[in-house]
C-alpha cells in the first residue's frame, strides 16, 4: 500500500515542524509540504493533491475554516483535520460545514492527532473529548427548539416566517389578510410556546431551523 500523503497549514513555527516530524517519522505517511497561511496553501495544495491536510483555524489573514470551503468544493477527495486551540462552538460548527472530517485540539498532544489523522482515513470522525461534548449539548439544544417550534399552528409559523424577514406587524397582517389585534395575539402564542420574551429571540430560534416558504 502506498504512503499516505500529508500536508500541514500552521502559523506558529514551532508547531509545524513538530508535526511536520511527526508525519516525517510515522510509517506509511509522507509529509508534503507545510504551509503557514492559508494564501500559500490555497494555491499550492490543489497542486500538490495530499491525501490528508492538517488544519489550523486562526491563521494570518484567510481563516483555515475559509480555506477548507474553497479546497473542499473544488477537490472534495482531499480530507481535512482541524488541529487547532480554538473551541468556539461556531469555529467547531463553521469547520465541520466547509468540510472538515475531525476537530483535533492541539494541546491533546501528537498522539491523539496522529490518532486522529488514522480515524479519517478508517472513514472516522475524530473529536477531542470536550469538542465532542459541545457538538452533543448543541444537538441537544437544536432537538429542544425543534420540539418547541412542533408546537406551533401553521398560521404561527407562517407569522413567525414574515417575523424573521423584519416584517412589521401592520405588514404581516395585509400579507395574512387578518387584523393588527389577530397577528398580535398570534404573536404572544408564540412567545409563549417557544418560551421567549422578545421578537428577536424568537426569530433567533426559528433561523437555526430549515425555513419555510409561504
Amino acid at each position: 500500500m502506498r504512503n499516505r500523503t500529508v500536508c500541514i497549514v500552521e502559523d506558529n513555527n514551532e508547531l509545524r515542524n513538530a508535526l511536520s516530524l511527526m508525519i516525517n517519522v510515522s510509517d506509511g505517511y509522507v509529509l508534503l509540504e507545510s504551509f503557514a497561511n492559508a494564501e500559500t496553501a490555497l494555491v499550492e495544495i490543489p497542486k500538490l493533491q495530499p491525501d490528508i491536510v492538517l488544519m489550523d483555524i486562526n491563521l494570518p489573514e484567510k481563516s483555515g475554516v475559509e480555506c477548507v470551503s474553497v479546497l473542499k468544493n473544488n477537490f472534495p477527495e482531499i480530507l481535512f483535520l482541524m488541529c487547532t486551540s480554538l473551541e468556539e462552538n461556531d469555529k467547531i460548527f463553521a469547520a465541520l460545514k466547509a468540510g472538515a472530517s475531525g476537530y483535533i485540539l492541539k494541546t491533546d498532544g501528537m498522539a491523539k492527532i496522529m490518532l486522529g489523522i488514522e480515524d479519517v482515513f478508517q472513514g472516522g470522525a475524530p473529536m477531542s473529548n470536550s469538542i465532542a461534548r459541545k457538538v452533543l449539548e448543541s444537538f441537544s439544544a437544536i432537538t429542544k427548539t425543534n420540539k418547541n417550534l412542533q408546537q406551533l399552528t401553521e398560521r404561527e409559523n407562517e407569522i413567525l416566517s414574515y417575523m424573521s424577514k423584519g416584517m412589521l406587524n401592520k405588514e404581516i397582517a395585509v400579507a395574512t389578510q387578518t387584523s393588527d389585534g389577530t397577528v398580535r395575539k398570534h404573536i404572544e402564542n408564540i412567545y409563549r410556546k417557544l418560551h421567549v420574551n422578545t421578537r428577536v429571540e424568537a426569530v433567533n430560534l426559528f433561523m437555526k431551523q430549515p425555513l419555510q416558504s409561504y
